[in-house]
């Protein structure tokens, strides 16, 4: 049988994720089954019918499950859930809030930024890739992976909300302490419909989302950062470090 490069299993299963040590649990073994149910056939079905008709599709396919592909299971530390990905072109690189070097910084992530100076006094950079904040155990998650382009959450209610809501089940139910940053209504209702069901031991922070047209409401001076690493600290785990080089 031949292997469509849309078949998201496939994607999924043939991606290289970290390898994790001996009795460590992967994302394969907690999602592989996720990715074999009805719903998530009829995504694949219909993500093969957008690129019949000619539809450009953010991320590209290899990097669709990016965000679990730089963070392992085991070593997520944080949660910063975004709504879809980027829809203007070459901006999406399946991370939430962060594009490629080269890439204009968007609106939501300047403001970010921002708020890490006024936080933590760190510099602004001058890029918007967060691939270290990734590789250190931030896992940078969208609600929705793909979208068309120049059409935000074009892709809404096609079945990526329900695999990501496994996804963040699945890091809730764990027993090694982590820390969920909800900015913005959708992130808040999204996880805590969630969390609010299961006994947890995690750190939850919510405030307004980092767009231009919300920030101000009580994003900046959030504190998120510092309050973060301080969880992280008491735990016994590294912090995060917040920089971008």
């Amino acid at each position: 049988m031949e292997l469509k490069s849309t078949d998201h299993l496939i994607i999924f299963m043939s991606t290289s994720f970290p390898e994790a040590t001996t009795k460590k649990t992967t994302w394969r073994e907690l999602l592989a089954e996720e990715l074999k149910k009805p719903y998530m056939l009829e995504l694949q079905e219909f993500l093969k019918g957008e690129k019949a008709a000619g539809v450009e599709v953010f991320p590209p396919e290899p990097l669709i499950y990016q965000a679990l592909k730089q963070t392992a299971y085991d070593d997520v530390k944080v949660v910063i859930m975004g709504q879809d990905p980027y829809h203007g072109k070459g901006q999406a690189e399946g991370l939430s809030f962060s594009v490629q070097k080269g890439i204009k910084i968007p609106p939501s992530l300047q403001n970010i930024y921002k708020e890490l100076q006024a936080d933590l006094g760190l510099p602004i950079p001058n890029h918007g890739h967060l691939l270290k904040w990734a590789q250190q155990g931030v896992l940078l998650l969208n609600a929705t992976l793909t979208v068309r382009r120049s059409q935000p959450k074009s892709h809404y209610g096609k079945g990526w909300e329900v695999f990501t809501d496994r996804v963040v089940e699945v890091l809730a139910s764990r027993q090694k302490p982590l820390v969920f940053l909800l900015w913005g209504a959708s992130a808040k209702e999204k996880c805590s419909r969630i969390l609010n069901g299961i006994k947890h031991s995690h750190l939850v922070l919510s405030c307004p989302h980092p767009s231009p047209f919300s920030a101000y409401n009580g994003f900046f001076g959030s504190r998120h950062f510092s309050k973060t690493n301080e969880f992280l600290e008491k735990q016994g785990m590294a912090p995060i470090d917040w920089s971008v080089d």
